[in-house]
């Protein structure tokens, strides 16, 4: 009884540092929301006591989510990889690889959000499930590959620029009501649950394989899972769009089921939300637990322990999408609708900016990713730096995306330059930061990012005269994502550039 009670102790002490941890990275978002409805708006929101109380509830679900993931998915993903690469079969890691990727984006929650959307806005031309399914199979692909990669040692910078090459050539083809979604869809695969796993699963490989280095093979598998849905989805786009009949009917059965059934309210709605996100975890639960007990056939090193971390897992999941509906959708819908009321776009862009910084400094998947790479680099790159030059490129990034909603500009020479640029900066930046630069771009759109920057792109597309809500409201995920790679690479190769000059005059 007394073991029992240590071990509640030392799990309430570490829910308690999660959530003040929550806490705190939740803050930036809330002082930034404050600071312009005090000092510019001067009114308080419609509904800010619910948003502040969702924002909370945000908070509890994260640091629920957390001690779930460190008690369950984290260490037995890790171990599975170590006992696998030790075996050294190459087809089963890349159909463990495969396994991952695909369950783990099939349910993900954020791509179901974005697939429904698209379906309503595009009029059932665009079908929710078969664009999940594309984006999970590409990722489950890419996984794969990456396995691939890492047992062999291959370079990975040859990977992306050949990859986003493809990716820019794609793009110049593809009708422009597909591409601001393909780079959204791209972008919602890593969330706060895939990343870590990924990550820990190419850095366990890494290190497992003697000659591998972890901070130069380890990472890129996040990189890669961001990558191959942009040309998938984009290629889809263009099947789709090639026929002009090709209309379902306004909406998808997804919505049509939603709309015709009376919805349920009270202990019965919560019920059955709390089961939909036992259905979102649940793929990937199987396919660890088959891997487990059907292909290595050893019992899990402690069930309870694991059982436990499920179940937080779960509850987190949930009480993290109720605090979204009620904190980060309407503040980004209601931002947008009160400062293009205000008639001044220069602060539209500064709210962009600012709320860029202030929910990358909040994601839990780049703190998780910048301590591995701390861990990893021993010492060669500092975690809060990387934090720093992410949420700079984010909010550089959401900047420009803006601008090209308020604008009208087209998508495909915003993202074509984009890449181009990144290509460039790709063949110039030293070996070590490339994968970690790109698993990076793909971190920054996770949980906290993504619901508020799609909610404030819809937001300013649809109250903008003349804007397509299609075409224009999506991408600023894409924005987000291509910046911070721009950042980390040109702070990497100006670093490398100056040790060189203090070589050359010492």
């Amino acid at each position: 009884m007394q073991t029992m009670e240590v071990v509640l102790a030392e799990q309430l002490r570490d829910f308690a540092h999660a959530l003040a941890h929550a806490l705190r990275n939740l803050l930036p978002i809330i002082l930034v929301v404050v600071a312009f409805q005090a000092l510019l708006l001067q009114e308080w929101p419609e509904g800010g006591m619910g948003m502040i109380a969702g924002l909370l509830i945000v908070a509890v679900g994260v640091a629920l989510f957390l001690r779930g993931l460190e008690l369950s998915i984290f260490p037995v993903g890790k171990r599975l990889a170590n006992q696998f690469a030790r075996r050294g079969s190459m087809p089963i890691l890349m159909l463990f690889g495969f396994a991952i990727g695909f369950s783990a984006v099939v349910a993900e929650p954020a791509l179901i959000a974005v697939a429904e959307q698209a379906s309503q806005i595009s009029e059932g031309r665009i079908e929710a499930l078969t664009l999940r399914l594309i984006v999970a199979s590409s990722v489950g692909l890419v996984m794969a590959l990456g396995v691939f990669r890492v047992i062999l040692g291959h370079p990975l910078h040859w990977y992306m620029i050949i990859g986003y090459m493809a990716v820019v050539t794609v793009t110049f083809f593809a009708p422009e009501e597909i591409v601001g979604l393909a780079y959204d869809s791209g972008g919602v695969t890593t969330n706060i649950v895939t990343v870590p796993l990924i990550a820990a699963l190419g850095i366990g490989l890494a290190s497992s394989i003697r000659g591998r280095n972890p901070l130069i093979d380890g990472f890129g598998l996040v990189a890669l899972a961001v990558m191959v849905p942009m040309i998938s989805v984009q290629l889809y786009g263009i099947l789709v769009y090639s026929d002009p009949g090709n209309v379902t009917g306004g909406v998808t059965w997804l919505t049509a089921q939603a709309t015709d059934t009376q919805a349920p309210s009270g202990l019965l709605k919560a019920v059955l939300d709390l089961l939909g996100m036992l259905r979102d975890v649940l793929p990937i639960i199987l396919v660890i637990l088959f891997f487990q007990y059907a292909v290595l056939r050893h019992p899990l090193t402690n069930p309870l322990r694991v059982t436990v971390g499920f179940a937080l897992v779960i509850i987190g999941l949930y009480a993290f999408v109720v605090g979204l509906k009620l904190g980060l959708f309407p503040i980004g819908q209601s931002m947008a609708t009160q400062l293009i009321a205000f008639d001044n776009w220069l602060w539209v862009y500064l709210f962009a900016f600012s709320i860029g910084f202030a929910t990358t400094m909040a994601e839990p998947a780049l703190i998780a990713v910048g301590q591995q790479a701390e861990e990893a680099a021993a010492g060669k790159i500092q975690g809060n730096v990387i934090r720093l030059l992410v949420a700079l490129g984010v909010a550089i990034g959401i900047t420009i995306g803006v601008h090209r909603i308020i604008t009208g500009d087209s998508i495909h020479h915003y993202i074509i330059g984009g890449y181009t640029l990144v290509i460039v900066l790709t063949a110039l930046a030293p070996r070590y930061i490339v994968a970690l630069a790109f698993d990076l771009g793909g971190v920054t759109t996770s949980e906290v990012t993504v619901p508020l920057v799609t909610a404030l792109g819809i937001g300013l597309a649809s109250q903008i005269d003349g804007r397509n809500v299609l075409v224009d409201g999506f991408g600023l995920i894409a924005f987000a994502s291509i910046f911070p790679i721009v950042t980390v690479m040109s702070y990497a190769i100006l670093m490398e550039s100056l040790m060189k000059m203090r070589g050359k005059t010492t």
